[in-house]
């Protein structure tokens, strides 16, 4: 059985291993956390997303993870602008335009506040405009796609951290650490 490795990718964290874009004043990357040279990631996170990141050394599970035709859900958590309503969760969860294309539906809910670590920097705090927390499930990997599915439907995101890929789960792992599993 083949292992895994689940990390918890802090903010301002590339999902590579090298900054190849920035060599001259690189970012942070995966190499900054982790001593693992034969595994990859199965999926990419955002610079500026946080959370579950699963890194296998099997190219057929990485592909299995990752593509979309293989429908493995991934479930983020979505501090978004404003106070997200049950019609746009229903939208959310419909599937939305987006311009290239309609999403599959997705699986979206309210959800309170997560008991969760404080980001560096924090995530801007306006008086005058609240924010609420969901719950959303996709099968699919489009570039930035929870952000934009949010925003389509009126709540822009502030804060994205992926909790779920397929059968894992981010658990109590905090930003920087990672442990060891095997493919299910």
């Amino acid at each position: 059985m083949s292992q895994v490795i689940l990390f918890n990718k802090p903010f301002h964290v590339l999902s590579q291993f090298t900054d190849r874009e920035q060599p001259d004043n690189p970012r942070a990357t995966l190499a900054d956390f982790l001593d693992a040279p034969s595994f990859r990631p199965a999926g990419r996170l955002d610079y500026d997303s946080e959370g579950l990141l699963v890194l296998t050394r099997d190219g057929k599970a990485q592909q299995r993870l990752a593509h979309p035709r293989h429908q493995q859900w991934k479930t983020y958590w979505v501090q978004v602008e404003g106070d997200i309503d049950d019609g746009a969760c229903a939208r959310l969860c419909s599937g939305v335009e987006l311009k290239d294309g309609m999403t599959r539906p997705a699986k979206a809910g309210r959800i309170p506040p997560p008991d969760i670590w404080t980001r560096d920097p924090p995530i801007r705090q306006r008086k005058t405009v609240k924010d609420s927390w969901l719950s959303l499930s996709i099968t699919e990997g489009r570039n930035r796609q929870v952000r934009r599915m949010t925003a389509a439907v009126g709540y822009p995101t502030l804060r994205l951290i992926r909790v779920g890929v397929g059968p894992w789960e981010l658990g109590r792992l905090q930003p920087g650490e990672h442990r060891y599993d095997h493919l299910r």
